[in-house]
C-alpha cells in the first residue's frame, strides 16, 4: 500500500448544522495564504494526499468532506442543492481563514464550486486552481418541467430505500474497481484510496463514503448565462488544468465540447490553460507530482512556492 510522506489531523468543525470533516496537514503561517483543495463528487478529501505529499514548501493545508461524502453527514436529505455547497465553502473559510485570502483548489465538481465561488466572493480568493471541473452543457427552458418531474421520481425512489450504492465484498474489491475506473492509478495508491474511500458497513459488504442520494439529480436547469457572469466577476488569477485523456469527449458525446468550454472560459478576466500528460480524469491522482508543481509555480510565481 501506498506509504504516505505528510500526516494530515482529521478534524471535525460545526458548519451551518453539520458536523464538517476536514483533513489538515500543516500550520497556519502568519502572511501565506491557507492552500484549500476541494474534492469531486463521490470523492473524498484524502484523495488529495498524493499532491500534498508531493509539495515542496510548507503550506497550510485544508480539505473538507463536502457534506454527505467521507466522514461529513447530510442531515438526512434526501437531495443535495448546489448553492449549498458555496454556503459550506463560505462558512469553511470564515472558520480557518476568516481574514485572509486563500488559495482555492478544485477538482471536477469542485473545480466548479471554486470558479462560483470566486465569482460570488472574489475578495475572498486569492488564486484559483480548475482542475478538469468544465461545467455542464447548456439547457433551455422547455427542460424544466421533464427534470422537475424527474427530480420528484428519483426522490421517490431514495425515499422508498431503493436508491442504494454499489457494494463490494473486499476492500481489495473496492482498489479493483478504482483502477478500473482510472487505468492510470497504481495498484498501491488505489489500495490506499479504497481505504479512505469506502468502508465496511456489515461483515464482507463495503461500501462507498458517499450518500445514495447524490444520484438524485439536481432539479436546477443549468444556465450557462448566469455561470459566465459568475465567471466576470472573478478577480483572482485562474489556472484551468485539463488531463491529456480528453475525458470532455468520452462524457458529453458531443453536446458538450472542449472547445465551448474553453470558449466559456474567455469570460474570466485572467485565465491561463495548461495540460497535463498521460493522466485521465483524476489527475491529482496520476500526475501528483508534476501538478503539484504547478499548484506552487502558480500560486507564488517568484518563487514556486
Amino acid at each position: 500500500m501506498y506509504s504516505i510522506q505528510k500526516v494530515s489531523r482529521s478534524v471535525f468543525i460545526p458548519l451551518r448544522g453539520l458536523q464538517y470533516h476536514v483533513r489538515v496537514w500543516g500550520e497556519p503561517q502568519a502572511g501565506k495564504p491557507p492552500l484549500v483543495l476541494v474534492h469531486g463528487w463521490m470523492d473524498v478529501a484524502a484523495s488529495f494526499q498524493f499532491v500534498v505529499d508531493a509539495l515542496n514548501a510548507d503550506h497550510f493545508v485544508i480539505a473538507p468532506d463536502w457534506r454527505g461524502f467521507g466522514l461529513t453527514a447530510s442531515g438526512g436529505t434526501d437531495s443535495f442543492w448546489y448553492p449549498d455547497y458555496l454556503a459550506d465553502l463560505d462558512a469553511l473559510l470564515d472558520h480557518f481563514s476568516p481574514d485572509q485570502p486563500v488559495n482555492l483548489v478544485g477538482h471536477s465538481m469542485g473545480g466548479n464550486i471554486a470558479m462560483l465561488y470566486a465569482g460570488v466572493r472574489p475578495q475572498r480568493i486569492q488564486r484559483l486552481i480548475n482542475l478538469e471541473g468544465f461545467g455542464l452543457p447548456d439547457t433551455q427552458p422547455d427542460q424544466a418541467p421533464a427534470r422537475l418531474t424527474r427530480w420528484l421520481d428519483e426522490v421517490k425512489q431514495h425515499n422508498s430505500g431503493t436508491m442504494r450504492l454499489k457494494t463490494y465484498s473486499s476492500l481489495q474489491a473496492v482498489a479493483r474497481r478504482l483502477m478500473k475506473n482510472n487505468p492510470h492509478v497504481s495498484e498501491d495508491k488505489a489500495q490506499w484510496l479504497a481505504s479512505h474511500w469506502s468502508a465496511e458497513f456489515s461483515p464482507g459488504q463495503w461500501t462507498i463514503l458517499g450518500e445514495a442520494a447524490h444520484k438524485v439529480i439536481n432539479p436546477q436547469l443549468y444556465r450557462v448565462d448566469e455561470i459566465l457572469a459568475t465567471y466576470r466577476c472573478i478577480r483572482a488569477p485562474v489556472l484551468m488544468v485539463e488531463a491529456s485523456d480528453d475525458s470532455m469527449t468520452r462524457w458529453w458525446r458531443g453536446s458538450f465540447t472542449l472547445a465551448e468550454h474553453r470558449a466559456r472560459l474567455q469570460h474570466v478576466a485572467q485565465v491561463k490553460i495548461v495540460t497535463l500528460p498521460d493522466c485521465g480524469h483524476m489527475l491529482h491522482h496520476d500526475q501528483p507530482v508534476l501538478l503539484a508543481g504547478l499548484i506552487e509555480g502558480f500560486i507564488d510565481p517568484a518563487t514556486g512556492s
